[in-house]
Formats: C-alpha cells, structure tokens, sequence
C-alpha cells in the first residue's frame, strides 16, 4: 500500500465540476453561525457534486477567509446564493418542485437509514443553527424531517458532521 500523491488522484478542475453532472440536491444552511460549518458545508458540497447551497439569515457567506480555512476553495467551485429568509426560500424551492427534507429531531423525524430518496427527485436538505436548530419559519415547509440515530449521552452533532453524514447517505443511495 502506497498513499497517492495529489496529481495522483485524477481531480477534476473547478470549470469541470461547473460543467458536471451535480446529484439532484442542494443545501439550505439556516442561520448557522460558525464560518467554520459553513466552509465545511461548501467543501462536503464539492465532494459529492450538490447543486447548490443557499446560505440564510445570520449565516456568512464567501469571500472570509474564516470560510475559506475549512472550504479550501470549494467556495469557487460550488455555486451559491445569499436568502434573507429562510421561510421565502423554501417556498420558491418547493415551487420549484423540491423535496423539503428538514434535518431535525421532530415529533415526525425519521432515522435516516429509514429513508430512500427517489432518484428523478429534487431535495432541498436544510440544516439549523448549531444551538437552536431549524427555524420555525422552515418548518411549515418541510415535507418531511430525517434525523441521525444516536446512541450516546449528547442529543446532538456538530452541524457539519451531521451534513456530512446526511449527504453522504443521498449520494450513496442515488448513485450520481
């Protein structure tokens, strides 16, 4: 076993990934206050070709170089819009024929692994704000909410592992 140098793993220039085919979802990061969640978010982004993130209310956008430390650049190559209001956003999402999926513990959640997307699906998965979550103004517009199992003492994840996981399991079972 040998570890791979950069040049070695075949990555695709930022005009590519522009041009590429992106798995049919985007974020909605909701008033998340750490420019360090939100740079993680464009990087995770980048990794598994999302559409797009939408940035709202409290939440930092591009160009901070705070962002930047955990984005590495991923700011260049994942398109991105500023909303003031989260609720507004997802209206016009949801006109736009996207799935609302909230991520967040509700009395309706559904463990992750019990859902499938349906490929030929849009989504538009929103994640809160580290301390108080999803806003209230998201939740009329959700079509349904997917937490993480967990099984410790904490009740919750930090906003960009949670992503993480979440994106990777619609990127697993959509199969881009």
């Amino acid at each position: 076993m040998k570890k791979l140098q950069l040049e070695e793993l075949g990555r695709i220039s930022v005009d590519e990934f522009k041009g590429s085919d992106k798995l049919p979802v985007c974020i909605v990061l909701d008033n998340v206050r750490s420019l360090h969640n939100v740079g993680s978010a464009f990087r995770t982004a980048d990794a598994f070709r999302l559409e797009k993130i939408f940035l709202t209310g409290i939440t930092g956008t591009p160009p901070h170089r705070e962002i930047e430390k955990s984005a590495l650049g991923a700011t260049r190559s994942v398109d991105w819009e500023y909303a003031e209001s989260t609720g507004a956003l997802l209206k016009t999402m949801k006109e736009k024929d996207y799935t609302i999926v909230i991520i967040e513990q509700t009395t309706e959640s559904k463990p992750l692994q019990q859902f499938d997307p349906e490929p030929g699906k849009k989504y538009c998965l929103v994640f809160g704000n580290e301390v108080n979550g999803v806003s209230e103004e998201a939740l009329p517009n959700a079509d349904l909410a997917l937490e993480v199992p967990q099984h410790g003492t904490k009740h919750s994840l930090n906003v960009s592992v949670c992503l993480g996981i979440i994106t990777w399991e619609f990127f697993r079972k959509l199969q881009l």
